[in-house]
């Protein structure tokens, strides 16, 4: 019960620092008139692509891999990921239609707060030759794309027990209507953004 109320607590810093500073902020310097109009995340989604990894293998060994990833997608994102398809088959990639090629997790609410403050306050610091994220990986929408070479910067991976290493993406959506807005509000809520 104690741990489930301080996650509560943690969770709600990000929410709150949105509420208390982040829309008056952007309502100054965008002159938004309502706060409903102010841009906030929509959701998180976290990819993670197989490759190489599963087509030059056996079966079988490809299925351990597989549930390899979606096993520690899954520990790291608190949700299950979904079996992402190859929509077509490509014969120089050895992939045929119909192939699981990756997984990905969409997160929102709850889940998405949390993984985000863990992101921000410890993955990002403990992520090797870490300078800050570039303004290019934000799209013209506003919204991120951090892409990570490995996954163990997360808490959760004891990097000493893991047989292989895996790369993945994260996508934060935001309802920004720009570039700008969207690295103004994920500047806010205290991302790590080079000027």
């Amino acid at each position: 019960m104690r741990r489930r109320n301080l996650k509560l607590r943690v969770m709600l810093r990000l929410k709150d620092k949105y509420k208390k500073e982040v829309i008056p902020a952007m309502k100054e310097k965008f002159g938004y008139k309502n706060p409903m109009a102010v841009p906030k995340i929509k959701k998180v989604i976290v990819n993670a692509g197989f490759g190489r990894m599963v087509t030059d293998k056996t079966s079988k060994e490809a299925e351990k891999i597989q549930k390899y990833i979606f096993d520690n997608l899954a520990l790291i994102t608190g949700q299950k990921p979904q079996r992402r398809e190859a929509k077509k088959s490509i014969s120089s990639f050895k992939l045929r239609k119909g192939m699981i090629v990756g997984a990905r997790v969409s997160l929102g609410g709850k889940r998405m707060y949390d993984f985000l403050e863990r992101l921000i306050w410890l993955v990002l610091p403990r992520t090797r030759d870490f300078k800050g994220l570039s303004p290019k990986t934000f799209d013209k929408e506003g919204n991120l794309t951090i892409g990570f070479k490995e996954y163990t910067p997360f808490p959760e991976i004891i990097p000493e027990k893991e047989k292989g290493i895996f790369g993945l993406e994260i996508t934060v959506v935001t309802t920004a209507k720009n570039k700008e807005e969207g690295i103004e509000l994920l500047k806010l809520l205290g991302f790590p953004i080079r000027v």
